[in-house]
Order: C-alpha cells, then sequence, then structure tokens
C-alpha cells in the first residue's frame, strides 16, 4: 500500500488516497555507478587537475584521461583497477603517504575519500576526458549535430519500434543487461500527458471516454492515445504550461529584486507573448531571434516588440542605476553587472554555457576566454530595462511611424517647412490650422519680467517662457512671477512641464515627480504703476488633472492644508485654468503677479511652470490647448500679404508641428512592456544611452582596472562557428544584437539547439538527456544518450524548429509511456534510472497543484492574459519596496482564482503557500527546480487560507452528488481521477461524518497520489 504524502495526513487518515500494489516506499538508493563518476569527474577537476592535467602533470602524473591515469607518473602506477587498497593514489589523498594531495587547500574530506574508493574498486570509469588544454576542441557539446541513423530494435520488444527515440533507449538498456518496464495503465498514462502538456488534470469525464476508447481499442490504442496528445497540443492552456517553463529558465519576475524591489506593472506582455509563441508553435530560431532583437530583425511586426521582455526579466539594481551620479564609479560598475546578467540569459538559456565565469579570468574549465566574454556584454553596451512603447495594432504603428518620421523631419526647422510648403495639400493643412485659432480661446504665453523663489531655489527662465526651478530643494516654498499682457485677460492658464533634470521628468520636483500647489493668488496692476495692483478675483478653476483628494479647487480654498496634486500622472505636462469674475485691462497694458505657494512639505515643489493668458472665453476643452509663443503671436498680427518668406516658413513650421502632434496624440496610447530599451522616458539620472556606452575588457572584473576595449562578438569554440560577429556599422547598437541574434539561432549552432531538445525532455522525464540543463561544459554532466539527443536535435531542425513536434515524438514514445514501477534488480544497476528502464515517478510543481485544486474544487478561472494578478494586499514601505501581505489576500477576489501562470512574481516577498511547494526564487536562474518533501508542505497544503477556502468549494461542488458515499466516491474521481477502493471509501465516508466533507477534502488533497506523477 502507498504510503501518504505526510506523515500528519497518515496520522489523520491512514490509508486515504492510497492504492494496493503500487510499490513499498523504499530506502534510497546508493549512487549509481553513473551518479558516481560524475562525482569523481567534478572532484578531480576542482582539486586536481590545477596540478596533474595534460599542461601542467607534476610529478610526471596526468589524470586528464583513464590512460595516463592508469600509467601513473614518476612514482609509478597511481591506482589498481578494483581495488582501492592496494592504490597508490588512495594512500596519498588519505594523508598516508608523502607527497599528501592535494597539495594545495584542505585534505579531502571523509566521503569525498570514500567516492574515489568506491570509483577504484568500480574500475575507474571515466564518462569523458578532462582538463582545460587541446582537448576542448573535442568537447561533445562543441561538435557539429551529426544525425544518427536509429539502431536495430530486438524483435521480443515490437511496441518500441515505432519510434526511433525508443531504438535509441532500447538499445542502451541491452547493453547494461536492462528490460524496459511494460506501459502504464490508462489512467495513469493521461493523466502524466495531462499535466505534462498542459498542467492540468483531466476531469472525470475526459478520463472515462480515454479509457473506454483504449479498453475497446485493442491494437490500435497508441491511435486513441496519439489524438489525445493532439488534442492538449492545440490547447491554448498548453501555451501557459510552457511558458512557466520558460519563465524559470529565465528567472522572470515583475519586481526589480535587491534592495529596491520596485513591481514592474507592464512586465506581463513577455509573459503573454511567450504563451502566444508556444500556442502558435513559433519556429524555435525566430523565438530566438525575436528576445534577442525584435525590434531591429522584424520592426513591421510591433507586437514582437514585446519579446525584448527576455533580456530584462532578471533582477536590476535601482540603487545602483538611478539614484547615484551618473558618472561614478558604482554606476559604471551597476552597468557591468547588469549587462552581465543580459549574457547570462542569453547564454545560459539558449547555448546551456556558463559564460559569465569569463567574468574576471579566462574559464577555468571551458573555452572561453575573458575577451569573448566582455564582446557578449558590448552587444548589450546600449540597451537599458524600462519601460518600452509598443503599438499591438499593425496599423496604427504605421501611422505613429510615419508621423514620427514627419515629426523628426520637421526638426530641420523653416527651411524644412519652406520646402514641404509647395505642395498644396500641405499648405492647405496650414491654412487650415490658422483658420482653426479663431475656434479656441488664443492662449498667449506670457513673458515672465520677474520671478523669484522665497527659499532661495534657483529659478531659470527658459526660451518658450516657463521658469525652471532647480538648486536648493527646500521642504516647502512660494514663487513670486510677474509678467505684462497688452491684452484683455479673461483667464490664466498655469502650465507644469516636464524636464529631463526633473525626477520621473516631474513636473514635481517631489521624488515620486509630484507637486502640490497649495494656493494660487493673482494680482494685476497698471503696466507703469505695478504699487497699483490689487488682487483678481477668480469665479471657477479647471485643470486636465486631479490626484485623487487633491483636486483644483483645493487651490483656492484658502487652507493651508490643502492643494492640488497630479500623482500618479507624472512624468508629463499637465495644466490649470483660472477663470476671472471679470476682465482685467489696463491702458498701456497689465502687469500680472502670479503667487504660488507650497506649503505641503516634503519637496512638493513645481518643478518647471509657464504661464499663458486668453481674451477669450474658456471652456473646459481650452485647458489642453497649446498656447502661442511670442514670435508666433508676431507673425498672426500680420496679413498673409504683409509677411515675409522667412515669417510664412516659421508659422508654417510651428503648424505643421503643431498638427503632427495634435494626430500622434489623436491616436490610441501604445502600450508599455518592460524589457530591452534604448528610447525610454528619462527618470533622473537613469536615461537613454543614446548610442553605445563602452566596455572594457577589466582585468580581474575590476571596474577600476579597465584594459583594452571590448569589440561586439560571440564564442570562438563552436565547431563550425565564427565568433567574430558580422556588423556593418557596430555604432548601431541595434545592429549588435541582431547579429547576436543570427550567431545564436544559426542552424550550425550545435550548443543552442541541442540546449532546447535536452530542455524538453528535461520537463517530460524529470531529468534530462543532459543532467544539467543549464551547462553544457566540462563542469556539467555528459549525455547519458549522445546518439538519442543527436537524433532528436537533428530531427528537430528538421522540422523547422517544432516544439510541438518534438513533444509529439516524446509523449508518444515507449519510453515515456512505460509504467514506474521500482524493481530491485533493474534499480542495482541503474539507481537513479539514468537508461530509463521506467518511467520516473514526479511530484506536480507548485503551479500544477494550484491549477489543479483550482479546478477540483469547481472554480478555475481559464481567462488568458492580460495583468498579472497580485496574490496579496499592497501598501507602501518605508522606502521603495512596498509592503506585501499574502495573508490578507482573499481567494475568492476577483482574478484570485486564475491560472498560477498568471501570479504576480514577487521577487524579494514570495508567496509561501508556493514558496513551500518548491517554486523558485525568481532572482536564479532555475534550469531544474528543486523537488522536496516536507512537513512545512504538509501543513501549507492543509492550513493555507486559499487550501482551506477551495476546500470548502470542493466540498460544496460535492454536495450535489447524494450522500457521504456518493460525495466520496465523486471525489475520488475528481482528485485521483479512479473510484476509490471498497477501504479508502469506508474510511473517508467516517472522517466526513465525523469531521465534514471540507476537512475529507483536505486530507484527499495531501495524499501521495494527487501530488505525484508515477
Amino acid at each position: 500500500m502507498r504510503a501518504c504524502w505526510f506523515p500528519i495526513v497518515a496520522f489523520v487518515l491512514s490509508g486515504v488516497g492510497c492504492r494496493e500494489g503500487a510499490g513499498a516506499a523504499v530506502d534510497p538508493p546508493a549512487p549509481s555507478v553513473f551518479a558516481r563518476t560524475a562525482a569523481v569527474m567534478q572532484l578531480f577537476e576542482s582539486r586536481c587537475l590545477q596540478c596533474h592535467d595534460s599542461r601542467k602533470s607534476r610529478g610526471g602524473f596526468d589524470l586528464s584521461t583513464r590512460a595516463k591515469l592508469l600509467h601513473g607518473g614518476e612514482s609509478g602506477p597511481a591506482v589498481v583497477p578494483g581495488s582501492a587498497p592496494k592504490s597508490l593514489l588512495m594512500r596519498l589523498v588519505r594523508h598516508q603517504q608523502e607527497p599528501a594531495m592535494p597539495r594545495q587547500g584542505q585534505k579531502l574530506t571523509d566521503e569525498q575519500i570514500a567516492l574515489v574508493a568506491a570509483w577504484i574498486d568500480a574500475g575507474v570509469p571515466y564518462d569523458r576526458s578532462l582538463g582545460k588544454g587541446n582537448d576542448n576542441v573535442a568537447w561533445w557539446s562543441l561538435q557539429p549535430v551529426k544525425k544518427p541513423i536509429p539502431p536495430s530494435v530486438d524483435a521480443k520488444y515490437p511496441e518500441w519500434s515505432r519510434n526511433p527515440i525508443d531504438a535509441f533507449v532500447l538499445a542502451k538498456l541491452q547493453a547494461a543487461k536492462l528490460t524496459p518496464t511494460p506501459g502504464a495503465e490508462p489512467r495513469t498514462l493521461l493523466r502524466r500527458v495531462y499535466f505534462d502538456l498542459i498542467g492540468l488534470p483531466p476531469t472525470p469525464e475526459e478520463m472515462d471516454a480515454f479509457v473506454a476508447a483504449w479498453d475497446s481499442a485493442g491494437a490500435k490504442r497508441q491511435a486513441v492515445y496519439e489524438h489525445v496528445v493532439e488534442r492538449l497540443l492545440s490547447s491554448p492552456h498548453y501555451g501557459e504550461r510552457w511558458a512557466r517553463h520558460w519563465m524559470d529558465v529565465v528567472h522572470f519576475a515583475e519586481t526589480h529584486g535587491h534592495d529596491q524591489d520596485v513591481p514592474r506593472e507592464h512586465a506581463w506582455p513577455y509573459r503573454d507573448y511567450l504563451i502566444q509563441s508556444f500556442n502558435a508553435d513559433k519556429p524555435y530560431a525566430r523565438f530566438i531571434q525575436e528576445q534577442i532583437a525584435a525590434d531591429v530583425l522584424f520592426p513591421d511586426d510591433a507586437p514582437a516588440t514585446t519579446a525584448l521582455g527576455f533580456l530584462a526579466a532578471g533582477p536590476w539594481d535601482e540603487s545602483s542605476l538611478k539614484d547615484i551620479r551618473e558618472d561614478s564609479l558604482d554606476r559604471k560598475a551597476g552597468q557591468y553587472i547588469d549587462r552581465d546578467d543580459m549574457v547570462g540569459t542569453v547564454s545560459l538559456a539558449f547555448l546551456s554555457t556558463t559564460v559569465q565565469c569569463a567574468r574576471c579570468h579566462d574559464h577555468k574549465f571551458d573555452p572561453i576566454s575573458q575577451k569573448e566574454y566582455y564582446g557578449m556584454q558590448a552587444v548589450f553596451a546600449g540597451v537599458d530595462r524600462a519601460n518600452r512603447a509598443y503599438d499591438p495594432d499593425p496599423g496604427v504603428r504605421a501611422q505613429r511611424l510615419a508621423l514620427q518620421k514627419r515629426k523628426q523631419e520637421l526638426q530641420g526647422g523653416a527651411p524644412v517647412a519652406a520646402r514641404l510648403l509647395k505642395d498644396a495639400g500641405v499648405a492647405a493643412r496650414v491654412s487650415a490650422w490658422e483658420q482653426g485659432l479663431a475656434k479656441n480661446a488664443g492662449w498667449k504665453v506670457l513673458d515672465p519680467v520677474a520671478f523669484a523663489s522665497a527659499e532661495g531655489a534657483t529659478l531659470k527662465k527658459l526660451e518658450d517662457g516657463s521658469v525652471l526651478s532647480g538648486g536648493t530643494k527646500p521642504e516647502r516654498d512660494t514663487y513670486t512671477i510677474e509678467a505684462v499682457s497688452s491684452d484683455t485677460i479673461t483667464a490664466l492658464r498655469l502650465e507644469t512641464l516636464t524636464d529631463d533634470s526633473l525626477p520621473h521628468r516631474g513636473p514635481g520636483r517631489q521624488d515620486n515627480g509630484n507637486l502640490h500647489l497649495t494656493e494660487i493668488k493673482i494680482a494685476a496692476a497698471p503696466a507703469g504703476a505695478p504699487m497699483k495692483r490689487q488682487p483678481v478675483a477668480v469665479a471657477r478653476a479647471l485643470a486636465d488633472f486631479n490626484q485623487d483628494g487633491w483636486d483644483i479647487a483645493k487651490a483656492l480654498d484658502g487652507q493651508r492644508g490643502t492643494a492640488w496634486g497630479i500623482y500618479p500622472a507624472v512624468g508629463k505636462p499637465h495644466a490649470a485654468v483660472f477663470v476671472f469674475k471679470e476682465p482685467v485691462s489696463f491702458p498701456g497694458g497689465t502687469r500680472l503677479t502670479v503667487t504660488l505657494e507650497q506649503l505641503h512639505g516634503g519637496g512638493h515643489l513645481i518643478g518647471r511652470a509657464r504661464l499663458s493668458a486668453t481674451s477669450a472665453a474658456v471652456t473646459s476643452a481650452d485647458i489642453t490647448l497649446q498656447p502661442l509663443p511670442p514670435h508666433v503671436q508676431a507673425i498672426l498680427t500680420k496679413t498673409a500679404r504683409e509677411r515675409t518668406e522667412a515669417e510664412r516658413a516659421t508659422l508654417a513650421h510651428y503648424a505643421l508641428t503643431q498638427i503632427v502632434d495634435a494626430e500622434l496624440a489623436a491616436l490610441p496610447k501604445p502600450r508599455l512592456v518592460y524589457a530591452a530599451a534604448t528610447d525610454f522616458q528619462a527618470d533622473g539620472s537613469f536615461r537613454p544611452a543614446k548610442g553605445c556606452r563602452a566596455v572594457h575588457v577589466l582585468k580581474r572584473g575590476d571596474v577600476r582596472f579597465p584594459l583594452a576595449p571590448a569589440a561586439p562578438g560571440a564564442l570562438g569554440a563552436v565547431s563550425g562557428m565564427d565568433g567574430a560577429l558580422r556588423i556593418a556599422d557596430p555604432s548601431k547598437e541595434g545592429q549588435r544584437r541582431a547579429a547576436l541574434a543570427r550567431w545564436v539561432s544559426d542552424p550550425k549552432n550545435a550548443l543552442t539547439w541541442r540546449s532546447i531538445v535536452n530542455r524538453v525532455w528535461h520537463y517530460h522525464f524529470g531529468r534530462g538527456l543532459v543532467a544539467t540543463p543549464n551547462d553544457f561544459g566540462r563542469l556539467g554532466a555528459t549525455p547519458s544518450h549522445p546518439e538519442l539527443l543527436d537524433w532528436l536535435t537533428a530531427t528537430f531542425q528538421e522540422d523547422g524548429g517544432s516544439l510541438k513536434n518534438l513533444h509529439r515524438r516524446i509523449v508518444t514514445s515507449a519510453a515515456y509511456m512505460q509504467d514506474s514501477r521500482h524493481r530491485d534488480a533493474a534499480a542495482r544497476i541503474d539507481a537513479d534510472n539514468v537508461l530509463l528502464w521506467r518511467m520516473n515517478v514526479q511530484r506536480l510543481d507548485a503551479e500544477s497543484v494550484r491549477d489543479a485544486v483550482l479546478q477540483i474544487a469547481g472554480k478555475l478561472d481559464l481567462t488568458m492574459g492580460g495583468p498579472s494578478v497580485k496574490h496579496f494586499q499592497q501598501s507602501p514601505g518605508i522606502h521603495r519596496t512596498p509592503k506585501v501581505d499574502y495573508q490578507a489576500f482573499d481567494p475568492d477576489a476577483p482574478g484570485g482564482q486564475r491560472r498560477s501562470v498568471y501570479r504576480f512574481i514577487f521577487r524579494t516577498v514570495p508567496d509561501p503557500f508556493m514558496d513551500a511547494l518548491d517554486c523558485p526564487d525568481a532572482s536564479q536562474f532555475t534550469a531544474t527546480r528543486t523537488v522536496s518533501v516536507t512537513a512545512l508542505q504538509a501543513l501549507a497544503l492543509l492550513n493555507d487560507p486559499f487550501m482551506v477556502r477551495m476546500s470548502e468549494h470542493f466540498a460544496k461542488r460535492l454536495a450535489g452528488a447524494g450522500d457521504v458515499k456518493q460525495q466520496v466516491r465523486q471525489a475520488y474521481r475528481l482528485a485521483l481521477n479512479r473510484e476509490p477502493a471498497e477501504r479508502e471509501a469506508t474510511l473517508l465516508e467516517k472522517y466526513a461524518t465525523r469531521h465534514g466533507m471540507a476537512n475529507a477534502c483536505r486530507v484527499l488533497l495531501n495524499s501521495n497520489e494527487f501530488a505525484f506523477i508515477p
């Protein structure tokens, strides 16, 4: 009888969720010869090769190959295969004889010595040559992919001849004198492939239909199963399942990490890109190229811009990259570290290669130089991580590009406008614009003749008539601005404008870009007699935006504790209009004195202000109209005939600029994605590079000691590939990324294509053909089935990089369809099941547990895409990192029952429930998830508010099934996809009667059978 998953559950209800004959638990087996050999190889490389490889061989002793080890050195043979006690090497490492080994560092531990002894007793097997010298050029992962011919299949195993995968697996098994395990029973098989391909269990109806078809199909059972596989691969939930795997690989999360773990509200479009790409079966080469350089390689595919979230998926150190001086050494060091993460994301995810190990010196074990590492850093010398705008609608994208091109053209000034005016259509548009001026309020910018800060801030007049505040930033301040107008004034307009010198570009000076205008006071006097000024009464005030609770009326209420604010709409200009009760006018002109009191405190000051006036009646629509600059006003006072050619060109230039800006503003707002970006809104000193920053090779990785400049490049050790990237103009950063994208996705790049095939295999079998999916180098594992890996890789390329075809081959193989039962005899030969004599039992990952519970409870919300759901209540923190309370979140809240892939992922404050179930640290690259079984998991599955509430929903769903006996039967069908055995049913019925059905459901969801997939 299978024991329940956790001891606490076994104590509550012994036997529930257990299946007769499923195999008793056994003690962990001793390490297999494969695992032992790999461990000894790594030990030799880390502790011995620095003195005893093909380059140094001190004492004449070289252990880089088995033959050289057996030859020995100046002291004679080092080992006697099969006899550790007779081996000189053992006496040296035990410090029983001089020279005691290793000479450098500490003595080997007792466990390490025992490992080497067992390895010698096993015959001194090597799984590869060791060392870094010339052998590197022959390292398996760097060699071209060659498609081998599948071995012939023993006629005793006809079901293993359908799929070439099985021919390779069976050949390895027979060579080790092992036999495969018979196929799994249909319920196990269906549950396995459902969780593998879509991350959800089958419904009872789906299970019943499959079993019935299977039982009646006879010799055509394979076709019945393959029909299910096709349906699952076509399901939209397939993309959700496999996007989550990729998010592990690239360490995706939605906060910055580090000490200022600020949420990234626009990171989620990258997650949606992944789901859509997997569902569309996007060719893998295109998938690679989009994530590195979509904006350059596919400029017409605007939605593909979201793929650049790949390069920005990892942590970002706001303290180093935004909050310190741009020219500081720490800022430069932060930029190198940030690029290191981008290099790591590319090299680990796509190449399964630890390029970052060459950051301080040439790679100790793999043929990667420090020059090559910094060459890859140079590829990303012009990009940062920021919110990047994109248009999901291609038509809107085309319009925006055309208008932006025209706007850029107009930066040439009046001469460009003069040329454009020769076009009758352009001239007509300029004329129509001028005629339309009579229909608006006619705002005219007031030229400040005097301005001052009461608390010592530096006020500077700019060319556009605005006043910029800088220098000292007092807690509170009052600005006084004086200006003269010759017109009658019916209303005053106050613009708060953005500027790159302000936090978040302003328009306020507060750290978050906000401002608080406590009170505005307006006085007027004759221009020639300023001392006769009198207060101007304001009838009403209007604003284009009001912060919640801080509306524009607060700037006129006479209260020191209230004010007008504009948060969270920072980083953009705003305007407020004050309509006078009576028009103001004096012969000879009017001198206005405007006092802006900003008394809230905390530096909530206006960063840049501009005043305009009008003599027309004002409506709410006039708030957003741009005031006319003085030189344009002067031209408009003349008739068309009176204007010079230069004036006509100047007016046309201004008009065309306004027309383009208006048309751009009329387009739907672009969406934002947190991604690699070269053009983004500056935030204080964090601003676009506007080119490629200088990257140098650093002596020992120290930014204080730059050596030669680094040229953008890739790796030179991949056979058949040139590490020098072909870049027409290296000064254009986009060409650098495009060149790297082409290099990575090149069909000759064996690292790339073997890597993804191995990853997919790993997720299906729980272990890759290479057990270290992120490391195909010398410190990683070697392939257990090298011919199979290359056959799959070559076939994957022939299929055009179709991941769905790869899945199809794997899950329809006899190797995958095997039962997972344990066999002692086979385990004695291959305890780790490296040769796949059975299927591996796998525990559900955290997302599958949560999603399955939601489905079983009848509460799963299958809404796809869109912003992530925060399964916590968020409130402001002491500094930048907000407070996050998962316990306060209601599982029944809107969005709380969507699939786990849509969960907002917080780096430094993980969800305790998901964390307990081994959901990985999103700050780390996760090639393989930890799988643990702990008491904490049992407590989480029993007591977490999510589990308690879903168990209540589960019980409510069962209430319609009939009496307790029928409810228990349906509970098993929903949770475990089978009927309960008589003893199981009796036990659970008694428990449900005594403690309630909701508690019985909690117990059932804690069973081994629910949490593990055999």
